[in-house]
Protein backbone atom coordinates (compact mmCIF):
# COMPACT_ATOMS: atom_id res chain seq x y z
CA UNK A 1 0.00 0.00 0.00
CA UNK A 2 2.99 2.50 0.81
CA UNK A 3 4.55 1.74 -2.52
CA UNK A 4 0.90 2.30 -4.48
CA UNK A 5 -0.04 5.58 -2.72
CA UNK A 6 3.47 6.79 -3.61
CA UNK A 7 3.69 6.43 -7.27
CA UNK A 8 0.03 8.04 -7.27
CA UNK A 9 1.65 10.87 -4.99
CA UNK A 10 4.43 11.45 -7.67
CA UNK A 11 2.32 11.22 -10.37
CA UNK A 12 -0.27 14.15 -9.19
CA UNK A 13 3.36 16.30 -8.76
CA UNK A 14 3.93 15.57 -12.70
CA UNK A 15 0.37 16.64 -13.86
CA UNK A 16 0.90 19.81 -11.58
CA UNK A 17 3.75 20.95 -13.46
CA UNK A 18 1.89 20.75 -16.75
CA UNK A 19 0.22 23.82 -18.64
CA UNK A 20 -3.04 24.14 -18.06
CA UNK A 21 -5.17 25.99 -21.21
CA UNK A 22 -9.21 26.85 -19.38
CA UNK A 23 -10.64 28.40 -23.13
CA UNK A 24 -9.90 28.89 -26.61
CA UNK A 25 -9.27 32.35 -26.85
CA UNK A 26 -7.00 35.33 -24.78
CA UNK A 27 -7.07 39.32 -24.65
CA UNK A 28 -5.72 42.07 -23.19
CA UNK A 29 -6.01 45.98 -22.71
CA UNK A 30 -4.73 49.32 -23.40
CA UNK A 31 -5.68 52.97 -22.19
CA UNK A 32 -7.71 55.75 -24.55
CA UNK A 33 -6.92 59.33 -24.60
CA UNK A 34 -9.96 61.26 -25.28
CA UNK A 35 -9.39 65.51 -25.44
CA UNK A 36 -12.36 67.27 -26.32
CA UNK A 37 -12.62 70.44 -28.83
CA UNK A 38 -12.29 73.98 -26.88
CA UNK A 39 -14.92 75.11 -28.84
CA UNK A 40 -14.80 78.64 -29.47
CA UNK A 41 -18.38 80.18 -28.55
CA UNK A 42 -21.00 81.81 -31.56
CA UNK A 43 -23.26 84.41 -30.93
CA UNK A 44 -26.59 85.46 -33.14
CA UNK A 45 -28.26 88.25 -33.55
CA UNK A 46 -31.54 87.52 -33.65
CA UNK A 47 -34.95 89.80 -35.24
CA UNK A 48 -35.32 91.75 -31.97
CA UNK A 49 -33.28 95.17 -32.62
CA UNK A 50 -34.99 98.59 -31.19
CA UNK A 51 -33.30 101.75 -30.76
CA UNK A 52 -35.23 103.88 -27.96
CA UNK A 53 -35.80 107.60 -27.42
CA UNK A 54 -34.16 108.98 -24.06
CA UNK A 55 -35.50 110.75 -20.79
CA UNK A 56 -36.68 114.26 -20.71
CA UNK A 57 -35.90 115.28 -24.00
CA UNK A 58 -38.77 113.78 -26.52
CA UNK A 59 -38.85 114.14 -29.71
CA UNK A 60 -41.87 115.90 -32.12
CA UNK A 61 -43.02 112.09 -32.71
CA UNK A 62 -41.45 109.85 -29.74
CA UNK A 63 -41.11 110.17 -26.13
CA UNK A 64 -38.96 108.19 -23.16
CA UNK A 65 -38.58 104.87 -24.47
CA UNK A 66 -40.62 104.87 -27.66
CA UNK A 67 -39.07 103.88 -30.52
CA UNK A 68 -36.90 106.12 -32.75
CA UNK A 69 -38.35 105.56 -35.82
CA UNK A 70 -37.92 108.49 -37.48
CA UNK A 71 -34.09 108.43 -36.87
CA UNK A 72 -32.75 107.40 -40.36
CA UNK A 73 -28.88 108.16 -40.01
CA UNK A 74 -26.14 106.36 -37.64
CA UNK A 75 -25.79 109.59 -34.81
CA UNK A 76 -27.09 109.25 -31.50
CA UNK A 77 -26.97 111.34 -28.52
CA UNK A 78 -27.05 110.55 -24.30
CA UNK A 79 -29.85 108.65 -22.76
CA UNK A 80 -30.78 107.07 -26.37
CA UNK A 81 -30.51 103.02 -26.10
CA UNK A 82 -29.86 100.28 -28.59
CA UNK A 83 -31.06 96.73 -27.88
CA UNK A 84 -30.62 93.59 -29.13
CA UNK A 85 -31.90 89.68 -28.51
CA UNK A 86 -29.03 87.40 -29.10
CA UNK A 87 -28.37 83.30 -29.08
CA UNK A 88 -25.39 82.38 -27.51
CA UNK A 89 -23.78 78.70 -27.92
CA UNK A 90 -21.27 76.72 -26.62
CA UNK A 91 -20.80 73.09 -27.30
CA UNK A 92 -18.52 72.52 -24.47
CA UNK A 93 -21.22 73.27 -22.34
CA UNK A 94 -23.01 76.40 -21.63
CA UNK A 95 -21.78 77.10 -18.00
CA UNK A 96 -18.18 77.75 -19.93
CA UNK A 97 -19.61 81.12 -21.15
CA UNK A 98 -17.92 83.85 -18.63
CA UNK A 99 -19.69 87.16 -19.90
CA UNK A 100 -21.72 88.87 -23.20
CA UNK A 101 -21.17 92.14 -23.61
CA UNK A 102 -21.89 95.15 -25.52
CA UNK A 103 -18.88 97.00 -26.79
CA UNK A 104 -17.46 99.89 -28.55
CA UNK A 105 -14.39 100.70 -30.13
CA UNK A 106 -12.64 102.46 -32.97
CA UNK A 107 -12.36 98.99 -35.07
CA UNK A 108 -14.98 96.46 -35.68
CA UNK A 109 -14.63 92.86 -34.08
CA UNK A 110 -13.39 91.17 -30.79
CA UNK A 111 -11.88 93.10 -27.76
CA UNK A 112 -13.04 96.65 -27.71
CA UNK A 113 -13.83 98.61 -24.15
CA UNK A 114 -17.06 96.52 -22.36
CA UNK A 115 -19.60 99.12 -21.92
CA UNK A 116 -22.76 96.78 -20.66
CA UNK A 117 -23.88 93.50 -18.88
CA UNK A 118 -26.10 91.00 -20.88
CA UNK A 119 -28.65 89.61 -19.54
CA UNK A 120 -29.75 86.13 -19.83
CA UNK A 121 -33.21 85.84 -20.62
CA UNK A 122 -36.21 83.06 -21.55
CA UNK A 123 -35.37 79.92 -23.52
CA UNK A 124 -37.46 79.00 -26.23
CA UNK A 125 -37.74 75.74 -27.43
CA UNK A 126 -37.24 76.48 -31.37
CA UNK A 127 -34.66 78.49 -32.29
CA UNK A 128 -36.05 81.64 -34.18
CA UNK A 129 -35.48 81.31 -38.14
CA UNK A 130 -34.48 85.18 -37.71
CA UNK A 131 -31.20 84.25 -35.70
CA UNK A 132 -30.50 82.15 -38.64
CA UNK A 133 -27.84 80.13 -35.89
CA UNK A 134 -25.49 78.48 -38.49
CA UNK A 135 -22.84 76.26 -38.12
CA UNK A 136 -20.64 76.59 -41.14
CA UNK A 137 -23.61 74.26 -43.51
CA UNK A 138 -25.55 73.17 -40.60
CA UNK A 139 -28.82 74.91 -40.04
CA UNK A 140 -29.72 74.57 -36.28
CA UNK A 141 -33.32 74.72 -35.33
CA UNK A 142 -34.18 72.73 -31.95
CA UNK A 143 -32.99 74.52 -28.85
CA UNK A 144 -30.35 72.71 -26.14
CA UNK A 145 -30.44 74.36 -23.07
CA UNK A 146 -26.55 72.65 -22.10
CA UNK A 147 -25.14 74.39 -24.64
CA UNK A 148 -27.17 77.05 -25.66
CA UNK A 149 -29.01 80.69 -24.09
CA UNK A 150 -30.50 83.67 -25.27
CA UNK A 151 -29.60 87.18 -23.73
CA UNK A 152 -31.60 90.79 -23.79
CA UNK A 153 -28.50 93.58 -24.25
CA UNK A 154 -29.17 97.13 -23.90
CA UNK A 155 -26.35 99.92 -24.48
CA UNK A 156 -27.07 103.41 -23.52
CA UNK A 157 -24.92 106.24 -24.69
CA UNK A 158 -23.22 108.08 -21.82
CA UNK A 159 -22.29 111.60 -21.54
CA UNK A 160 -19.67 113.03 -24.68
CA UNK A 161 -17.26 113.11 -21.47
CA UNK A 162 -17.16 109.74 -22.41
CA UNK A 163 -18.62 108.84 -25.57
CA UNK A 164 -17.84 111.19 -28.28
CA UNK A 165 -17.27 110.94 -31.94
CA UNK A 166 -17.33 107.36 -33.92
CA UNK A 167 -17.48 103.76 -32.81
CA UNK A 168 -18.87 100.05 -33.90
CA UNK A 169 -20.86 98.61 -31.29
CA UNK A 170 -21.75 95.32 -31.36
CA UNK A 171 -21.94 92.21 -28.96
CA UNK A 172 -19.03 89.81 -27.72
CA UNK A 173 -19.32 86.26 -26.19
CA UNK A 174 -16.31 85.45 -23.80
CA UNK A 175 -15.91 82.08 -22.44
CA UNK A 176 -14.03 80.84 -19.51
CA UNK A 177 -10.65 79.83 -21.22
CA UNK A 178 -10.80 83.47 -22.92
CA UNK A 179 -11.98 82.64 -26.57
CA UNK A 180 -14.46 84.99 -27.77
CA UNK A 181 -16.33 85.61 -30.63
CA UNK A 182 -18.72 88.57 -31.97
CA UNK A 183 -22.23 88.98 -33.83
CA UNK A 184 -21.74 89.12 -37.32
CA UNK A 185 -23.37 92.54 -37.08
CA UNK A 186 -21.21 95.81 -36.14
CA UNK A 187 -23.15 98.95 -36.21
CA UNK A 188 -21.00 101.87 -36.64
CA UNK A 189 -22.45 105.47 -34.92
CA UNK A 190 -21.68 108.55 -34.32
CA UNK A 191 -22.26 109.48 -30.25
CA UNK A 192 -23.22 112.60 -28.97
CA UNK A 193 -22.81 114.90 -32.54
CA UNK A 194 -21.80 118.66 -31.70
CA UNK A 195 -25.04 120.54 -33.23
CA UNK A 196 -24.96 124.01 -34.22
CA UNK A 197 -26.69 126.37 -36.64
CA UNK A 198 -24.79 128.88 -38.76
CA UNK A 199 -26.44 132.09 -39.84
CA UNK A 200 -24.80 134.12 -42.51
CA UNK A 201 -26.20 137.54 -42.72
CA UNK A 202 -27.40 140.72 -41.02
CA UNK A 203 -31.28 141.79 -40.46
CA UNK A 204 -30.73 145.60 -40.61
CA UNK A 205 -33.48 148.37 -41.21
CA UNK A 206 -32.76 151.80 -41.28
CA UNK A 207 -34.69 154.64 -42.79
CA UNK A 208 -38.09 152.96 -42.31
CA UNK A 209 -40.83 155.62 -42.92
CA UNK A 210 -43.53 155.16 -40.45
CA UNK A 211 -46.55 153.40 -42.11
CA UNK A 212 -44.30 151.89 -44.93
CA UNK A 213 -43.18 148.34 -45.93
CA UNK A 214 -39.02 147.24 -45.62
CA UNK A 215 -37.13 144.07 -47.18
CA UNK A 216 -34.24 143.10 -45.72
CA UNK A 217 -31.06 141.21 -47.14
CA UNK A 218 -31.52 137.61 -47.71
CA UNK A 219 -29.83 135.90 -44.59
CA UNK A 220 -28.89 132.05 -44.39
CA UNK A 221 -29.72 129.74 -41.55
CA UNK A 222 -27.87 126.34 -42.16
CA UNK A 223 -27.48 123.72 -40.18
CA UNK A 224 -23.39 123.62 -38.69
CA UNK A 225 -23.56 120.07 -37.21
CA UNK A 226 -19.76 118.22 -36.71
CA UNK A 227 -18.68 117.08 -39.75
CA UNK A 228 -19.62 113.47 -40.41
CA UNK A 229 -22.65 113.38 -38.31
CA UNK A 230 -25.61 113.05 -40.51
CA UNK A 231 -27.27 115.37 -38.62
CA UNK A 232 -30.58 116.16 -39.92
CA UNK A 233 -32.21 119.35 -37.99
CA UNK A 234 -35.73 120.53 -37.59
CA UNK A 235 -35.68 124.31 -38.02
CA UNK A 236 -37.82 126.80 -36.28
CA UNK A 237 -38.45 130.76 -36.04
CA UNK A 238 -39.81 132.69 -32.95
CA UNK A 239 -39.19 136.16 -31.80
CA UNK A 240 -39.79 138.97 -29.02
CA UNK A 241 -41.08 142.42 -28.88
CA UNK A 242 -38.48 144.66 -29.74
CA UNK A 243 -38.08 147.97 -27.48
CA UNK A 244 -36.20 151.07 -27.88
CA UNK A 245 -33.50 150.50 -24.89
CA UNK A 246 -32.23 154.18 -24.47
CA UNK A 247 -34.77 156.99 -22.63
CA UNK A 248 -35.96 158.65 -25.57
CA UNK A 249 -40.03 158.74 -25.86
CA UNK A 250 -40.08 156.40 -28.10
CA UNK A 251 -43.84 154.84 -29.65
CA UNK A 252 -44.97 152.89 -32.07
CA UNK A 253 -47.80 153.67 -32.62
CA UNK A 254 -48.82 154.07 -29.16
CA UNK A 255 -46.36 152.80 -26.56
CA UNK A 256 -42.26 152.53 -27.01
CA UNK A 257 -43.01 148.84 -27.93
CA UNK A 258 -42.47 147.70 -31.39
CA UNK A 259 -45.09 144.27 -31.60
CA UNK A 260 -43.41 141.36 -32.75
CA UNK A 261 -46.36 141.28 -35.11
CA UNK A 262 -44.93 143.91 -37.23
CA UNK A 263 -42.31 141.47 -39.00
CA UNK A 264 -42.55 138.69 -41.22
CA UNK A 265 -40.41 136.39 -43.25
CA UNK A 266 -40.56 134.48 -46.54
CA UNK A 267 -38.33 131.21 -46.16
CA UNK A 268 -36.76 129.23 -48.72
CA UNK A 269 -35.58 125.90 -49.22
CA UNK A 270 -34.89 123.78 -52.07
CA UNK A 271 -38.36 123.30 -54.23
CA UNK A 272 -39.97 124.59 -50.96
CA UNK A 273 -40.73 128.05 -50.18
CA UNK A 274 -43.39 129.29 -47.28
CA UNK A 275 -45.31 130.70 -50.54
CA UNK A 276 -46.68 126.44 -49.99
CA UNK A 277 -47.06 126.77 -46.16
CA UNK A 278 -49.64 124.68 -44.84
CA UNK A 279 -50.29 127.29 -42.09
CA UNK A 280 -50.93 124.91 -39.70
CA UNK A 281 -51.41 125.80 -36.18
CA UNK A 282 -52.48 123.67 -32.83
CA UNK A 283 -53.12 126.57 -30.90
CA UNK A 284 -49.51 125.97 -28.38
CA UNK A 285 -49.60 129.52 -29.00
CA UNK A 286 -51.80 132.96 -28.74
CA UNK A 287 -49.83 134.05 -32.17
CA UNK A 288 -52.11 132.47 -34.94
CA UNK A 289 -49.67 131.05 -38.29
CA UNK A 290 -50.68 133.28 -41.29
CA UNK A 291 -49.50 133.34 -44.81
CA UNK A 292 -50.22 136.96 -46.81
CA UNK A 293 -50.80 137.48 -49.96
CA UNK A 294 -47.13 137.73 -50.82
CA UNK A 295 -45.86 134.65 -49.14
CA UNK A 296 -44.73 135.89 -45.91
CA UNK A 297 -45.54 134.17 -42.44
CA UNK A 298 -45.65 135.95 -39.14
CA UNK A 299 -43.54 134.90 -36.43
CA UNK A 300 -44.40 132.70 -33.02
CA UNK A 301 -44.07 135.30 -30.12
CA UNK A 302 -42.48 132.46 -27.49
CA UNK A 303 -40.23 132.16 -25.00
CA UNK A 304 -36.60 132.42 -25.08
CA UNK A 305 -35.83 128.71 -24.72
CA UNK A 306 -36.80 125.48 -27.22
CA UNK A 307 -40.21 124.62 -26.57
CA UNK A 308 -42.37 121.00 -27.47
CA UNK A 309 -45.16 123.72 -28.47
CA UNK A 310 -43.27 125.25 -30.89
CA UNK A 311 -44.25 121.65 -33.18
CA UNK A 312 -47.02 122.34 -35.55
CA UNK A 313 -46.63 126.16 -34.62
CA UNK A 314 -43.13 127.87 -35.28
CA UNK A 315 -41.77 125.84 -37.94
CA UNK A 316 -39.69 127.37 -41.15
CA UNK A 317 -41.44 126.13 -43.27
CA UNK A 318 -44.52 123.90 -42.92
CA UNK A 319 -44.64 121.74 -46.88
CA UNK A 320 -44.78 117.84 -47.20
CA UNK A 321 -45.43 115.76 -44.25
CA UNK A 322 -43.18 113.01 -44.50
CA UNK A 323 -43.54 110.33 -41.53
CA UNK A 324 -44.80 113.16 -39.01
CA UNK A 325 -42.49 115.75 -40.29
CA UNK A 326 -42.31 118.77 -42.72
CA UNK A 327 -39.56 117.46 -45.07
CA UNK A 328 -39.32 120.90 -46.57
CA UNK A 329 -38.23 122.28 -43.31
CA UNK A 330 -35.31 120.05 -42.89
CA UNK A 331 -31.72 120.53 -42.91
CA UNK A 332 -28.76 118.28 -43.45
CA UNK A 333 -25.44 119.29 -42.36
CA UNK A 334 -23.77 121.84 -44.52
CA UNK A 335 -27.32 122.62 -46.24
CA UNK A 336 -28.80 126.25 -46.00
CA UNK A 337 -31.99 128.08 -46.05
CA UNK A 338 -32.43 131.79 -47.19
CA UNK A 339 -34.68 133.92 -44.94
CA UNK A 340 -35.99 137.28 -46.38
CA UNK A 341 -37.67 139.79 -43.52
CA UNK A 342 -40.41 141.75 -43.76
CA UNK A 343 -41.17 145.13 -41.61
CA UNK A 344 -44.49 146.73 -41.83
CA UNK A 345 -43.90 149.79 -39.38
CA UNK A 346 -46.80 151.00 -37.67
CA UNK A 347 -47.80 155.25 -38.17
CA UNK A 348 -46.91 156.94 -36.06
CA UNK A 349 -43.33 155.15 -35.13
CA UNK A 350 -40.42 157.10 -33.47
CA UNK A 351 -37.27 155.26 -31.89
CA UNK A 352 -34.92 153.17 -32.02
CA UNK A 353 -36.05 149.68 -31.65
CA UNK A 354 -32.91 146.95 -30.84
CA UNK A 355 -33.69 145.57 -28.15
CA UNK A 356 -35.18 142.61 -28.79
CA UNK A 357 -34.42 138.82 -30.50
CA UNK A 358 -35.51 136.70 -33.51
CA UNK A 359 -34.50 133.34 -32.79
CA UNK A 360 -33.61 130.27 -35.04
CA UNK A 361 -33.82 126.66 -33.24
CA UNK A 362 -32.56 123.41 -34.84
CA UNK A 363 -33.88 120.22 -33.12
CA UNK A 364 -31.79 116.94 -33.99
CA UNK A 365 -34.61 114.52 -35.45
Amino acid sequence: MKKIFSILTMALLMLSLMPVVFATSVGSGTGISITPEQFKPLIWMCDNRLVTDNEGQPGRITGEGDEMFERIHNYAFEGEKISWQVLVMDKNKIEEINEVVGTIGATQGEGNDVEVECKRTIEPEVIPESCNARILEEQLTEFNSQTMAYYDCTFTVETPASMHGEYFITVEVKDLTGLSGTMDENEFWFLNPTIALAIDGDLEFEDVRPGAQAYSDTILVGNDAEAGSGVIMDMFITGTNFYDPSSSGAACPNTNELNLNAFRYFATNGAYSTAGDDVFDDGGFATIRSLDVEGYVNIQNTMESFSTKMYDEAEIIQDAVIGGYYASNTLSPGSEMALTFKLSLPEPCVGDFSEGQIYFWGEAI
